[in-house]
């Protein structure tokens, strides 16, 4: 896969939106690593694993799982062009800033994400009555974190270093 035009023409639009990320320490400029980046695709495909191995058992388990593996993914794709959350931005930078970078299909990817991270905080710290997790709510998620992290382990070869 080759991002087209369009592609790349969206990644320097969404410059001025990470520039702004980088000035208020949500993000941190870093060395590109493509070994850090692989070794993050490694630990959220177990993640994923592991969450399809316990998600009928421990549902809240399995869901913690499948987030982290994808935010791992899409954290992948930050580490390639040089580019990490930091604790001041915390996991929803990882939204802003790749979903300021990236088109179609990956979009509604990343809107995913950013669903399952609001699921996954309203799971940790849940409020008095809120509804339980269902299984199938963990199986659908659980396909969309596995295909975040195929269509992430493509990208690394195609994202420029910011």
């Amino acid at each position: 896969m080759t991002l087209s035009k369009s592609q790349f023409e969206k990644l320097e639009q969404a410059r001025p939106v990470i520039d702004s990320l980088i000035k208020i320490t949500h993000l941190q400029v870093v060395a590109a690593s493509r070994e850090h980046a692989d070794r993050l695709i490694r630990e959220a495909e177990r993640h994923t694993a592991s969450a399809r191995i316990i998600c009928t058992t421990d549902l809240e388990g399995a869901y913690s799982l499948l987030y982290a593996g994808a935010r791992k993914a899409l954290t992948a794709l930050l580490e390639i062009q040089g580019l990490r959350p930091t604790a001041t931005g915390g996991h929803v930078v990882i939204y802003e800033t790749l979903y300021a970078q990236l088109e179609s299909p990956m979009e509604r990817l990343i809107s995913s994400f950013n669903r399952m991270r609001r699921n996954r905080n309203s799971r940790e710290y849940p409020s008095v009555g809120k509804e339980e997790l269902s299984i199938e709510v963990v199986r659908e998620d659980l396909e969309k974190s596995e295909e975040i992290i195929m269509r992430a382990k493509v990208l690394l070869d195609e994202l420029p270093i910011f």
